[in-house]
């Protein structure tokens, strides 16, 4: 675990820095620290003639006290340099510097499916997503999912009520819940799994925020599961991104008939038409079994 200061370091410099949050998060992974690289970091590339290095530890200060204020009302930082941080994440090219939680990451997460589909879901959509997550918990893999109404509830409560651990990827920060009608379902996530947010934790629902949450879901996961979506869905962006993120895309029946996409993403190589609960079961073993060992950083 790294230290206090560290993420202060690294939350400074994302703020004021003026630099492209990819950037920052490169330097100091590359340093190994937010600490070593900071005065770089906060130095313009031009400064001028009278330009003078400046002591942040006031500022430092100041952001450690945040940091312990998220803390007291139960909102934990991750960033890339802490040893909690979701490996398999950290794999991926669209990383976030740092995560917010409620709750508690565990290892088990590792080995998640996420288990996504559309905001206003037939009946037998949601029967599907209910069984999918239904059967996912019962074998003992954490259901990832995104909070949003239809099909991302119904996986969620489905996992909660097997029995079995569930994360929300939510696309606000964790002081809101969007939409609120998931507040409770929320909360008890919270308690029971994680909740999940690369975004500071005043931060309210914005259109953006969304196809950024796909991508740290599906970076998070073995795989994705398409319930049911659209021609224009925004579930396409996360079947997308995680091909490309080489992680496996399930698909069922219903999105490869009834939408283009669908029906061009199931020809796609680590993508699997679901025949059924047996068969993702069949599949996800495999896969799994085929997975290397992660690197304990």
């Amino acid at each position: 675990m790294t230290t206090r200061r560290e993420q202060a370091a690294l939350l400074l410099a994302l703020r004021t820095s003026g630099r492209a949050w990819t950037e920052v998060s490169g330097q100091i992974e590359d340093a190994a620290s937010a600490l070593a690289v900071l005065d770089a970091l906060l130095t313009p590339d031009q400064p001028t003639l009278d330009h003078a290095d400046v002591d942040h530890s006031a500022e430092l200060d100041e952001v450690e006290r945040e940091i312990e204020a998220w803390a007291a009302e139960g909102i934990r930082l991750v960033t890339l340099l802490d040893d909690d941080y979701p490996v398999r994440l950290l794999m991926v090219h669209q990383r976030p510097p740092f995560l917010t939680v409620r709750g508690a990451l565990s290892p088990a997460d590792e080995r998640a499916v996420a288990v996504v589909g559309s905001r206003n879901p037939s009946s037998r959509g949601l029967h599907v997503a209910r069984e999918v997550a239904t059967t996912l918990a019962g074998h003992g893999v954490t259901v990832l999912s995104g909070l949003a109404a239809g099909v991302d509830a119904a996986a969620h409560r489905a996992a909660l009520d097997a029995g079995g651990r569930t994360v929300a990827v939510v696309g606000t920060g964790l002081r809101h819940c969007y939409p609120a009608t998931n507040r409770d379902l929320q909360a008890e996530i919270g308690l029971r799994g994680a909740v999940v947010s690369q975004f500071w934790p005043d931060a309210r629902p914005a259109k953006h925020h969304f196809p950024m949450r796909n991508a740290v879901m599906s970076g998070c996961g073995v795989a994705t599961v398409v319930v049911e979506a659209g021609e224009h869905s925004g579930t396409r962006i996360q079947a997308r991104v995680a091909l490309e993120q080489g992680r496996h895309v399930f698909l069922l029946p219903e999105v490869v008939e009834g939408t283009k996409w669908g029906k061009e993403t199931s020809r796609r190589p680590n993508t699997t038409v679901l025949e059924g609960p047996d068969h993702l079961l069949k599949v996800l073993d495999e896969l799994t079994a085929e997975l290397p060992e992660l690197i304990d950083f």
